[in-house]
């Protein structure tokens, strides 16, 4: 290949955790170039190991490469999908078309950090122009910095340190025309990927549940700020309560940006009638948005979170390897009801509550003594949102080894936490519907129930529904002993 390419030559754009038009650096400078356009989306599902997507985003992806393949096929400029190590691929598709530029978004995972900086120092050398951008974070993590130049390990003044320096500007809008080649390339077809499940289709929930795309992310959004987002500061811990946005999925895979969301959101609370109400849902909401950003910083200067504690100290602790109780869990088994909610919801839909998932993750590291470890690794073949940066930091947090982590001796009680959150027992009804019949006194802990009581709803507990797996005064007391072994006299 010439080291000066025809400046007429086309540009890749490389999609990858951006699957939309609107709000897209990366395709925005590929148009103002001039040139022609080849969208490009590489599925590398062996060379991102350990952390190939699992089998709930690969259903998501699906169906988001989709609309995406769809909307671009409208503007002429249809998406090329091709499968295999992301770096060869791209190489091999430039000297394939004599591409004279590729653009993308940054990602900041550890694996691709390293992946896109040695394939841009590549390209450069050949004389390939590289265009790369930040379309995924307000702030990206090298931005933000404490008074000693370091990274933030606290949210509370990492968020204070963002909003302070922000100044998201306007997001982008979709591109009008797409000048493509006469002729593209030759890709995959997405059914061959084999990414949706067949034998079992364990999708049904995931259908029913679920829009992606980026116009799904978009009314989703839409019905937040106009349904929800005045209840979100005190109703967002309620589970049974449509006052969350569910928009993690859609964030996570780049239908939308997280700067649309904030010119959204801050739109919504300077012209809501609503008022303080409103203010401080959208105060709320932001916040959320500030610990994903806050997720990210801590991989980028942690690359080692998902697999190592970033409190040392808990090199040492004693996790228990018990197969049974692990499965016990995952399957919804537990004898905790709020707690199976938790993980039918998830199983069925791909998706769980915040509060929820804090209660779930509390009693696998707390009452069963299972690593976090192993919680993380269900959560991202389960999850439909599965990020590698929020599902770390967020198990971390939960077991007490991460940053601005909760306590190890803050050790939730699952009954309490149902009665509070879930006093009508609707969620839990919902999800464990051969509970449904018993009163709300005991719903959350059937083991009290009287033998006529039980009897009324038609419960067998041992059959219909299982005794719990631990006993809670006992497993929240071995968590702290366990938990005192590896105390010092600074913690």
């Amino acid at each position: 290949m010439s080291a000066f390419p025809n400046p007429h030559a086309s540009i890749i754009v490389w999609f990858r955790q951006d699957l939309r038009l609107a709000d897209n650096p990366a395709l925005t400078h590929a148009v103002r170039s001039g040139r022609p356009v080849v969208p490009l989306y590489i599925l590398d599902d062996q060379g991102e190991a350990p952390w190939a997507p699992g089998a709930a985003s690969r259903w998501w992806l699906h169906h988001s490469l989709s609309s995406l393949g769809a909307a671009l096929e409208g503007m002429g400029c249809p998406l090329v999908l091709r499968r295999g190590r992301s770096d060869v691929v791209l190489r091999d598709l430039v000297r394939e078309l004599g591409a004279g530029a590729v653009a993308w978004n940054r990602c900041y995972e550890p694996q691709a950090i390293a992946r896109d900086c040695a394939l841009k120092a590549d390209l450069k050398a050949e004389g390939i122009e590289v265009h790369s951008f930040n379309a995924a974070l307000l702030a990206e993590p090298w931005t933000v910095k404490t008074g000693g130049g370091g990274p933030y390990k606290v949210f509370t003044p990492f968020w204070r340190a963002v909003k302070e320096g922000l100044n998201p500007g306007e997001p982008l809008p979709p591109p009008a025309a797409l000048a493509a080649l006469p002729t593209p390339p030759d890709g995959d077809r997405l059914a061959d990927w084999g990414l949706l499940p067949t034998k079992p289709d364990w999708a049904g929930g995931l259908r029913a549940a679920w829009t992606p795309g980026e116009a799904g992310a978009a009314r989703r959004l839409a019905d937040f700020l106009d349904s929800a987002v005045g209840q979100y500061a005190e109703g967002r811990d309620y589970p049974a309560q449509p006052w969350t946005s569910r928009l993690s999925p859609h964030l996570h895979h780049g239908e939308i940006s997280p700067r649309q969301i904030w010119a959204a959101a801050m739109a919504k609370g300077d012209s809501a009638p609503e008022g303080k109400g409103v203010d401080k849902g959208v105060a709320g909401f932001l916040r959320e948005l500030g610990w994903r950003e806050f997720c990210h910083h801590l991989l980028y200067h942690f690359p080692f979170l998902p697999e190592r504690p970033l409190n040392p100290k808990f090199e040492a602790f004693a996790w228990q390897d018990d197969t049974r109780l692990l499965q016990a869990w995952q399957r919804g088994r537990t004898g905790y009801p709020i707690v199976d909610a938790g993980m039918r919801e998830l199983w069925a839909t791909g998706w769980m509550h915040n509060r929820v998932r804090m209660i779930v993750g509390s009693f696998l590291v707390k009452h069963l003594l299972l690593p976090w470890t192993a919680g993380q690794a269900w959560f991202w073949d389960t999850l439909v949102d599965a990020d590698l940066a929020n599902n770390a930091g967020g198990w971390q947090w939960i077991a007490g080894c991460g940053a601005d982590a909760a306590p190890y001796f803050r050790v939730f009680n699952p009954v309490l936490q149902g009665e509070k959150f879930d006093a009508a027992g609707a969620y839990v009804r919902r999800w464990v519907p051969e509970l449904a019949g018993l009163p709300d006194s005991v719903l959350h802990q059937p083991w009290t129930a009287d033998a006529m009581t039980l009897r009324a709803a038609g419960v067998r507990l041992g059959h219909d529904y299982p005794h719990p797996v631990v006993d809670h005064k006992a497993a929240r007391q071995r968590a702290l002993d366990t938990f005192a072994a590896i105390k010092d006299d600074n913690t």
